[in-house]
């Protein structure tokens, strides 16, 4: 029987009318790497023009590529837009106020204290634009002992107390092989960023929102802190395990597949054993209760795991999903990508790109799905410097925008077909 073709992805154009909820909504971003394009990018993705504004050497998440492509910077900044100043001289930091006035919104990431040496603190900035919302993104906060402290994701992993409980009990502590620091920040961010334009259309009030790294991931923790105040144990690092319920982990397959299974409810346990054919245990007092069954979990494990081990992966998925027991596949890219499920709720999807040997790259779709205003595609990822004609050549006139340009205030502007001019 031959094999089933795989689904293909959703292929998505790119429309330049689009419009989405945050529409008229302007946004100077000037941080840097993953969190603050994460913030900025769920803003674009519902309308905002975002604009980087890039130093001449671009943002670091350009230098991140696989085989020569920006795959990060693809997916981080679609729906943006790009001008490149140097913002070392007194010149383009005068553009930057310009450009302030009207803006909603003003993102940063620079080390705290920077903003302010260069002339552009938020004092300064309000005083161009009061209404304005100022996010300042730091590894460790604008306050506090650690403020002058470089912080990347990785420390704030380690710092947050995740890569202690993350792992097995005989190996060392893991920490995450994507960027959860920063995501977390840049999701909470945009939240944050949402409530504070509320307010000032409301009141007229800017504000600063002092996001670090560090405050999500502390958040996420909970409630750490709390079960060690009432018991004085530290959680303890236990693989795939859960220490709330049992049976939960990942279990490898006949055929080397792996899945992963769940039975958070005393009902879903039972309907568990019933499949394997254990409904004895159901009453056995080593798993009658999950207190039992956490006490008991290797025994437990063993069973599950053995019925299991016993076949092939799709025949486990197939047999648990027919007795409507939780469990799933653990997942590759490569199974991402052929996934019937993926590309029906569009979680992935494909946009044109001239960069990609197949002239298509795939990425995550739009989160959150929203019914009235789903969020737009209007443009790949810029170039750098892209914008800068249709931005700051109105925002300054011809001669003084010439002038700029002429200097090295404001960098050449790369195309779409990579050429500088």
């Amino acid at each position: 029987m031959s094999e089933r073709p795989a689904p293909r992805l959703a292929r998505k154009a790119f429309d330049p009318a689009a419009r989405g909820a945050l529409d008229g909504v302007r946004v100077l971003d000037l941080a840097r790497l993953v969190a603050g394009n994460t913030l900025s990018m769920v803003l674009a993705d519902h309308g905002a023009e975002v604009i980087k504004v890039e130093p001449p050497e671009g943002d670091t998440l350009r230098a991140w590529k696989v085989q020569g492509v920006e795959t990060s910077w693809k997916s981080w900044c679609r729906n943006k837009k790009s001008i490149c100043l140097d913002l070392r001289s007194d010149e383009a930091r005068a553009v930057l106020h310009r450009l302030v006035a009207g803006a909603g919104m003003l993102l940063e990431s620079f080390r705290p204290g920077v903003l302010e040496a260069m002339g552009l603190a938020p004092e300064v900035l309000h005083a161009i634009n009061p209404a304005l919302v100022i996010v300042r993104i730091s590894g460790w906060g604008q306050d506090g002992p650690f403020r002058h402290k470089p912080g990347f994701g990785t420390l704030v992993e380690g710092y947050s107390g995740f890569a202690a409980v993350n792992g097995f009990p005989d190996r060392e502590p893991v920490l995450p092989p994507m960027f959860m620091g920063d995501c977390y920040a840049g999701l909470y961010g945009a939240a944050s960023a949402m409530i504070a334009l509320r307010h000032a259309e409301r009141t007229g009030q800017g504000q600063v929102i002092d996001l670090s790294l560090i405050d999500p991931m502390l958040a996420v923790m909970d409630p750490q802190a709390a079960n060690y105040r009432l018991t004085g144990r530290l959680k303890q690092r236990t693989g795939s395990r859960s220490t709330n319920t049992a049976p939960r982990n990942a279990y490898q397959t006949r055929d080397g597949g792996w899945v992963c299974l769940s039975s958070s409810t005393q009902g879903m346990t039972e309907k568990l054993l019933r499949s394997i054919g254990r409904a004895e245990l159901i009453e056995d007092p080593r798993f009658r209760t999950n207190p039992d069954r956490l006490r008991n979990w290797q025994e437990l494990d063993a069973i599950i795991g053995g019925f299991i081990g016993a076949r092939d992966k799709a025949e486990v998925l197939a047999h648990f999903d027919a007795a409507g027991v939780t469990i799933g596949p653990i997942m590759t890219a490569a199974d991402l990508l052929e996934d019937e499920y993926v590309a029906a709720r569009e979680a992935l999807i494909e946009v044109p790109d001239a960069d990609m040997p197949d002239g298509v790259v795939p990425m995550h779709g739009m989160v959150p799905r929203l019914s009235a205003t789903p969020g737009i595609l209007a443009r790949p990822a810029p170039r750098l410097g892209e914008h800068n004609d249709a931005i700051l050549r109105p925002a300054l006139g011809e001669a003084e925008y010439a002038r700029l340009t002429a200097r090295g205030v404001i960098r050449a502007q790369e195309t779409r077909e990579g050429t500088r001019t």
